[in-house]
């Protein structure tokens, strides 16, 4: 698959899970915006079969080479970002739950999940866009909650599985909408409610990063227990400045990343 394939399949699943995004994506089309992708986002578990560099392998394979590695001490992750050589293509950006820092009962659920992927799926360059692993079932509401006591993260993921946990708009690339406040305000102002964990703008001109994002769309969910209410995926939006060379900044920032993970956060509208 090429790299424009990957996007355009993993865009399609995105906005079917989250229609907040598409509404966005439509509102600056219709301010007469070209919406350019700064970066796209997975989320894995540490399990050997499909951690990042599992994960990376579709990427790598269309051209894709590793930028950086970072570390979430809070949230006990460990991530890579991945840059393409030909210009305008977005950065990639997987991350993974480090599973042995938390409870043995998760780790047992970790294991339930991997163990239900099929093993020709593990091998595939379809894992990124299979979602919750079919063999496993409906996810337990109850499961759903006792993760959600460690790790938000660990939730979204046991009921998500593989797909894009969110697309970012380069707001560097916006022409009718200057800089990242006036994109929280002019999404306020439509009815979309920002994350504001850390603030509602992570980082400064002088870390040479910023982004916010959207809160996560609810979305209806089937479980084994019934229907109920839980974050979906989110849209984010970046802001990038040149350093004391002139070139544009091109990595992520910890604190900041740590920050905007709480995006998928469990919350009531």
């Amino acid at each position: 698959m090429t790299a424009e394939q990957i996007f355009k399949r993993l865009w399609e699943m995105y906005i079917t899970q989250t229609p907040d995004a598409e509404k966005v994506y439509d509102l600056f089309k219709a301010q007469g915006e070209e919406v350019v992708n700064d970066h796209i986002a997975f989320r894995t578990f540490d399990d050997d079969r499909i951690n990042v560099d599992v994960l990376s392998k579709v990427f790598l394979k269309a051209g894709y080479v590793e930028k950086g590695q970072y570390k979430f001490e809070a949230k006990k992750l460990f991530a890579k970002h991945f840059e393409h050589p030909e210009e305008g293509m977005p950065r990639v950006f997987i991350s993974q739950l480090l599973s042995a820092e938390f409870s043995e009962e998760l780790q047992d659920e970790v294991r339930k999940f991997v163990d239900a992927i099929p093993v020709d799926l593990l091998k595939s360059d379809d894992l990124i866009f299979s979602g919750r692993p079919e063999p496993a079932g409906k996810p337990s509401y109850e499961t759903y909650n006792k993760l959600r006591s460690e790790s938000e993260y660990a939730a979204w993921l046991y009921i998500y599985g593989f797909r894009a946990n969110h697309f970012t708009v380069s707001v560097n690339h916006l022409k009718t909408i200057k800089g990242i406040y006036a994109v929280n305000d002019f999404l306020k102002e439509n009815g979309f409610v920002m994350n504001s964990s850390g603030g509602e703008v992570k980082g400064t001109p002088e870390e040479l990063l910023e982004q916010s994002s959207i809160k996560a769309g609810i979305v209806e969910m089937e479980f084994l227990e019934g229907t109920y209410s839980v974050p979906s995926c989110y849209y984010e939006f970046a802001m990038r400045y040149a350093d004391a060379l002139g070139e544009l900044y091109s990595g992520f920032i910890a604190k900041s990343a740590d920050k905007i993970f709480e995006s998928t956060d469990f919350y009531k509208k």
